[in-house]
């Protein structure tokens, strides 16, 4: 027997022109010269041109874990060659660390199940792992795409271990970073504000007052309460499919993959992955992503509902509520000089709109799962990623561009509550509902003043209208108030 050949240093790319012949069960297929993919591969590509919807890189690189992991543990169970391995390995590591990225070209609307990412994969692994042996690009040898790179897997339980693994770390690394910095810097400026009094709004109409750190709060509170419910829905994503194979049964994987696979994978990412303990739920659903979609509608509802806020309390700068004072970021008209608009609230709301059309999706993508199998994969993390990529860089600016800015124009708080209506709130428990409306009423088809409509109403006089009406005194007892 021959020695195995010796894994070589050679730098990523291929200098060739032209096209190439690589081969699967269906013929031969000519691929560009100077790309690692092969035959199956350029047969998605043409059969699946649609739009310009690629596969997220994030997918792919996530995939070079599950390639590499799987390469490990077939070696140290003794069905993989310790040589092949090690390649197989080399190229996972540059697929992992984004250098092979051109390489992934595939579209979104592909199978549902994810075969020719899988396959895109394997091909390209083992071109680049065939080209540091010192072998030809194409002859599937000495590392073939299947039987080598792909062994003891399918793209059943590969794709959905991906899919698992590329959600996790957007999770992680980007979205609930930014959710927490931007909750962290409302509730700053909401504890500088905790003590200016200002007019509270129900129904979009004048109510008791309440402070700016009490609103603020309530912002605080709905970004907290989203975080949590996506730190929640993240654990259902450490379950992984790898070791069913096929349709959930394992066939083809030597005993303890599935257990040594997983725990591979959570050596490699530093999370505490583990091997679902019902295949045929874990590849038969896509239920954990679909929590997961859900968390991010939960995270949209909140951010949109705190944008429109902020950019109600900052609408003016004249003739509306004008509360808030928002960085002038860039010009706001193309035709009327020096006006500056809200768009950082602007571009959360339609981030939130698109978040919650895409989890519509993926809710329903969910549900069509059929027997052992959910083919819908493709849509669901493509949604999921782009929910989580524009969630997390949308906060981000938010924050910087929006937040971080913020004043108060204490004259316009002010104003708005010495000019209340709702402070008559205060006088019932002293003269009763009817008459403090009747009160309210007069004030406002008169045009007068709270003050003068009490003192004239003969209801209260001028020394008990000034104990009861003091809005500092209305805004209960701290957060929670009364």
């Amino acid at each position: 027997m021959s020695a195995p050949p010796e894994l070589r240093s050679i730098p990523v790319g291929i200098d060739a022109t032209g096209t190439r012949t690589e081969f699967d069960s269906m013929g031969s297929v000519e691929v560009p010269a100077d790309r690692y993919w092969g035959a199956q591969t350029q047969r998605s590509l043409e059969h699946f041109a649609i739009a310009d919807d690629r596969m997220p890189i994030a997918v792919y690189r996530a995939y070079g874990v599950v390639k590499k992991a799987c390469a490990l543990v077939n070696a140290e169970l003794g069905v993989l060659d310790g040589w092949k391995a090690d390649a197989i390995v080399a190229a996972c590591d540059e697929v992992i660390a984004g250098k092979l990225d051109a390489h992934f070209p595939l579209y979104v609307w592909q199978t549902g199940s994810g075969t020719q990412s899988n396959m895109n994969v394997n091909e390209v692994v083992s071109n680049r792992a065939i080209q540091l042996l010192g072998g030809a690009l194409g002859s599937q040898q000495p590392v073939a795409p299947n039987d080598d790179v792909n062994m003891s897997q399918s793209s059943n339980d590969t794709f959905p271990t991906a899919m698992h693994i590329a959600i996790e770390c957007e999770l992680t690394e980007r979205l609930l970073p930014e959710l927490g910095a931007l909750a962290d810097l409302m509730e700053a400026k909401a504890g500088d504000w905790m003590d200016v009094v200002k007019i509270g709004r129900t129904h979009l109409q004048d109510a008791v007052p309440v402070t700016v750190g009490q609103e603020w709060m309530g912002w605080v509170g709905q970004l907290r309460e989203a975080i949590l419910a996506v730190e929640q829905a993240r654990e259902g994503l450490y379950e992984l499919a790898l070791g069913g194979t096929a349709t959930g049964t394992g066939l083809n994987a030597p005993e303890g993959f599935s257990m040594k696979s997983a725990a591979k994978i959570a050596e490699l990412t530093g999370r505490p992955f583990v091997t679902a303990p019902n295949k045929f739920a874990a590849q038969g659903s896509l239920d954990a992503s679909v929590r997961v979609s859900a968390a991010l509608r939960g995270v949209a509802v909140a951010v949109m509902k705190i944008a429109n806020d902020i950019r109600w309390l900052a609408c003016g700068p004249r003739c509306g509520i004008g509360e808030l004072k928002l960085p002038d970021n860039e010009p706001g008209s193309s035709i009327m000089p020096g006006k500056v608009n809200p768009t950082q609230c602007e571009a959360i709301v339609m981030i939130a709109i698109q978040v919650i059309g895409e989890d519509t999706a993926t809710a329903f993508a969910g549900s069509q799962g059929n027997f052992e199998l959910n083919a819908m994969r493709p849509i669901v993390v493509n949604n999921v990623l782009h929910s989580i990529a524009i969630l997390a860089d949308g906060c981000e600016k938010f924050r910087k561009y929006s937040v971080e800015g913020t004043q108060l124009d204490r004259e316009r708080i002010d104003g708005f509550v010495e000019n209340s209506l709702m402070l008559v709130t205060a006088l019932a428990p002293h003269i009763g509902y009817q008459a403090a409306a009747h009160i309210a009423e007069g004030a406002a088809a008169n045009g007068t003043t709270l003050r003068e409509e009490a003192l004239k109403s003969g209801k209260v006089s001028a020394e008990d209208y000034d104990r009861f009406i003091r809005p500092a005194d209305m805004v209960g007892r701290g957060l929670g108030g009364a």
